[in-house]
Formats: structure tokens, C-alpha cells, sequence
């Protein structure tokens, strides 16, 4: 019954034609949706509608949220779901932006907890993904800079959501819910060997095409593979072939085939 009552609500939302103004927000600001066939901005347009309506965006640390905003971060997100159903997203229900680096709140030891060795040090986040339904937080500064330029390998926002859809399943483990064993076993060969070679790079020094910031964890490793899945297409499918295939297989989606056909 609520699955039904959502289709036509969402129904309802498509039925009102896309703002001209989001649409010219998207030309201005969104770099990757250059690279997208009439068919792809299309959809990608009615994911925005949907989004901007189920989604609540808040403006924090004195940012006023205005459809530059909405409209910018809605789309980035919805590039993700290009391929797939936009109910990956149903337990984000709000986004967080801030106008610029959010400092967390100083982690100290809990009073029964002997901590063996020192804790991280505090630094300045451009974007977090909260499990169990929590908010993502993004900075706008950062989620701007990384739409307008589609190629530099970093995009706060696709970072963010990546995070979400591998919460899916419940777990944070650079593993997103998948279609059977098959290519769950694929995921685990290739995802594994790819995280452990770029740990392997970054701890001898050597200089990466993937941002150091994925061999922090699996879960980073599938967000910035995803970043680098994007925007650095070629690259990826040229230095980690394997990894460029279950990417694609998961997202149903082409970045190189698209970038040769622009």
C-alpha cells in the first residue's frame, strides 16, 4: 500500500515540468551532465524532481540554502542512480551542508575505556555519511568545486553517496548490496586485490591515480573508487581493468563509452 501511495506521489511530481532555472543551474554548475546523452539528462532531471521533493536539505553553520544549493547537490547525487532504482537512497531522508570544512567535536575516551594508543587527531571534514538512516553532511565549498570539474577525480558528493548505498545492506565494508553469489565473489577477488595494491603504493610513497584517502578502509576504497569510476574513466579501466568492469556492472553504467561519445 505505501509503495503504491509513493508511485503516485512521485507520479504527481514528475507531472510538473522541469524549472528552467535547475536546468540552468545543472549546465552551470554540474560538469558531468556535459557528458550525458538526451536520454541520460533527461532521467537524470526527473531524479532531481524526486529528489528535491523527498529529501529534506538543510543550510547549517549559517549557509543559506537557495536552489543553487538544492538543485547542485541533488544532481550529483542522482548521477549515481543513472543505473540504478532511486530507492538505493531510502533511508536518506536529510543532507546536512555547511558553507565550508566542518571540524568535528574532539573524540575523548569513554570513562571505562584504556585507550592503547593515541587517539586520531581532529581534522577539518568536507563531507560525512551517517549509518542507520543518519544525515549525510556536506560542505559546499568543496561539493561545488568538485561538480563544476568533471575529470579532477574528487567529488564530495559522489564520495558521500557511495558511502550510502554501501550502508544498504547494514554493513560499512566497501561491499553495496549485490545480484547473487557470482558477483559477489567478483566484488570480493577484485575490490580486495585493488585496495591492498593501492595500501601497498601509498605505504611505500608511491603516487597513486586513485587518491591515497581509499586505502583508510574498504569503505573509503569504494568511495573513492567510485570518485575515480566517473571522473578519471580511462585511467581507472587502464591501470585496474578488473575494477573498472565490477563498477561498471555495478552502477550499469559506461563513464569511458560515455566520455568517447562527447
Amino acid at each position: 500500500m505505501f509503495a503504491w501511495w509513493r508511485e503516485r506521489q512521485r507520479q504527481q511530481i514528475l507531472e510538473q515540468p522541469f524549472p528552467e532555472r535547475w536546468r540552468a543551474i545543472i549546465e552551470r554548475n554540474v560538469g558531468y551532465a556535459a557528458l550525458l546523452s538526451d536520454a541520460e539528462r533527461a532521467q537524470l532531471e526527473q531524479l532531481v524532481q524526486v529528489f528535491l521533493a523527498e529529501k529534506n536539505l538543510e543550510g547549517c553553520g549559517g549557509l543559506q540554502l537557495t536552489d543553487e544549493i538544492r538543485v547542485t547537490v541533488a544532481a550529483n547525487a542522482c548521477i549515481l542512480l543513472l543505473g540504478l532504482s532511486h530507492d538505493v537512497y531510502r533511508d536518506v531522508d536529510s543532507i546536512l551542508i555547511y558553507p565550508s570544512a566542518v571540524v568535528p567535536p574532539e573524540r575523548r575516551p569513554g570513562f571505562f575505556e584504556l585507550p592503547t594508543r593515541a587517539l586520531q587527531a581532529v581534522s577539518p571534514l568536507a563531507g560525512q555519511a551517517h549509518h542507520g538512516g543518519g544525515p549525510v553532511v556536506l560542505v559546499w565549498d568543496e561539493a561545488k568545486r568538485g561538480s563544476r570539474d568533471p575529470h579532477n577525480g574528487h567529488n564530495v558528493v559522489f564520495h558521500e553517496f557511495a558511502h550510502k548505498l554501501d550502508m544498504l545492506d547494514g554493513r560499512i565494508d566497501g561491499t553495496p548490496p549485490l545480484r547473487g553469489s557470482p558477483q559477489l565473489r567478483e566484488w570480493a577477488e577484485v575490490c580486495s586485490r585493488a585496495y591492498h595494491e593501492l595500501q601497498a603504493d601509498t605505504e611505500r610513497g608511491k603516487q597513486s591515480f586513485m587518491d591515497a584517502y581509499g586505502a583508510t578502509s574498504e569503505a573509503e576504497f569504494f568511495a573513492v573508487a567510485t570518485e575515480t569510476f566517473f571522473e578519471r574513466p580511462a585511467l581507472l579501466q587502464q591501470e585496474q581493468p578488473e575494477l573498472y568492469e565490477v563498477l561498471r556492472g555495478f552502477y550499469r553504467q559506461d563513464p569511458v563509452a560515455r566520455m568517447s561519445d562527447t
